[in-house]
């Protein structure tokens, strides 16, 4: 196989920290009181990205958002008219479904697991496809979002910091490795979420190198037990 040339358009950068927002005493679960850092606001000119986060990010649940394997959240900008179309919404501005870079000619089933991509003077590898949680949920106040992000695959991914760096909106995204070819982030995407049932699928995935521990766990886990774990948790109140 030839060298694979790709390159794509950082359209955006946003960063944002925990807030707490909604109402008490109230019935309605969209109105009552939450914190989250999913609300992100676009950056102007160049931003620190560390191992962890941007220069200015932060998250509410550390136990399944950030750190070093989710230290940036990505989402192809190519999504955003669908959304609007599905939800019924006009011109949803970058960063409306939480994410840190919203990209433009990259989508799931072009990038792989282990992909390093050069952005400014930083290098980031991806590391996994975002699982969409309730955040979605309450963010855009449709009950079942993140269960049709999840569905249709378009999720995005995270990146992990190899070197960090600055990064700007406009900046160039530059594919210079690419170390597993066969999994694209929509392939594991299908493995985790559409084949739940095949164990050797879920075998073949977990043994991947460059993927998060956190997924390389639960699939070893849905191996060991014959049983994927439940999601409902996840997609319809809380994180596990």
């Amino acid at each position: 196989m030839g060298e694979v040339v790709l390159e794509a358009e950082l359209v955006s950068v946003q960063v944002g920290v925990p807030r707490t927002v909604g109402l008490v005493d109230v019935t309605d679960p969209m109105d009552q009181v939450w914190t989250t850092g999913f609300f992100k606001e676009p950056v102007a000119g160049s931003v620190r990205l560390g191992r962890v986060n941007l220069a200015g990010d932060g998250q509410a649940d550390l136990q399944n958002h950030g750190g070093p394997e989710k230290a940036v959240n990505v989402y192809p900008g190519e999504h955003y008219p669908y959304w609007e179309r599905d939800l019924g919404l006009q011109a949803l501005p970058c960063g409306s479904f939480g994410e840190n870079f919203t990209t433009e000619g990259l989508l799931e089933a072009d990038v792989c697991i282990g992909d390093v991509f050069k952005i400014g003077d930083a290098l980031v590898q991806l590391s996994q496809p975002r699982q969409p949680c309730w955040k979605l949920v309450r963010r855009w106040r449709v009950k079942d979002l993140a269960l049709r992000v999840q569905q249709t695959g378009r999720t995005g991914w995270y990146f992990r910091v190899l070197r960090e760096g600055h990064v700007q909106a406009g900046a160039k995204l530059r594919l210079i490795e690419r170390l597993h070819p066969e999994w694209t982030v929509a392939a594991a995407n299908d493995v985790m979420h559409q084949c739940s049932h095949d164990l050797e699928a879920a075998r073949a995935l977990a043994t991947c190198p460059a993927l998060s521990v956190r997924w390389k766990e639960s699939l070893a886990k849905r191996v060991a037990t014959g049983t994927a774990a439940s999601t409902s948790a996840r997609l319809e109140g809380t994180d596990e």
